[in-house]
């Protein structure tokens, strides 16, 4: 498959079942930087290949075969995040846009390969589950992201999800990372912030950060 076509049915994949958002052609046009037609044409020809259902004016739903390539494209982009942040010690930032190339160029069978070298690791260094050969995963249960959380609670991060580059700068500015242990001190839902607290520091945040960090109670 192209990587058009795999960069299409990854973003269907990824809107519908990880994020709950709108997989109309529109936009998912928006999110791979193409037009509306563009989309809406490419949506035709894969539903031609029993990739994706396309009805006109509907949000687009992937085929069983489509939802399979999708979670494989999946599987090769995060296990390429592992391998490079394991190795190079690259930023999360950049590990993410060197596997979006790597992912499409990767056989199955290097992929394979890449998984046992990595001693077939369940999540990724973002802590997004990594499907299996078999394209089943697990997500951590009970999760929320931050801006929805108690105040006067304990948490763990699991999850820092973003394509922003300040985001990231602003996690490791802060030692915001993976595991690592918080408490909500106070929402301040008015101006929509956060304030936490973290290694004896008090930080606050801001709503379009704290949306992208999944935490989950301790003990939970």
């Amino acid at each position: 498959m192209s990587s058009s076509i795999e960069n299409f049915v990854k973003t269907i994949y990824s809107f519908y079942k990880l994020e709950a958002r709108d997989t109309k052609p529109g936009s998912i046009a928006n999110a791979l930087g193409i037009s509306n037609a563009a989309a809406t044409d490419m949506a035709r020809k894969l539903s031609e290949k029993n990739l994706v259902e396309y009805q006109k004016y509907q949000p687009l739903k992937l085929t069983q075969k489509g939802e399979r390539l999708a979670l494989q494209v999946i599987r090769k982009h995060r296990l390429w995040e592992t391998f490079l942040y394991r190795t190079f010690n690259m930023s999360l930032l950049e590990i993410h846009h060197e596997a979006e190339l790597l992912e499409h160029s990767t056989s199955d069978k290097m992929v394979d390969i890449l998984w046992n070298y990595l001693d077939k690791p369940d999540f990724d260094p973002h802590g997004d589950p990594i499907p299996n050969v078999y394209g089943s995963f697990d997500f951590e249960q009970g999760s929320v992201v931050l801006f929805k959380t108690e105040e006067n609670v304990d948490y763990r991060i699991i999850r820092l999800v973003s394509n922003d580059e300040e985001f990231y700068n602003f996690c490791c500015d802060n030692k915001i990372e993976i595991d690592s242990k918080i408490k909500v001190v106070k929402q301040y839902s008015k101006n929509k912030l956060t304030e936490i607290l973290i290694d004896g520091r008090q930080i606050i945040i801001p709503k379009e950060f704290s949306n992208n960090i999944y935490v989950k109670k301790i003990n939970q």
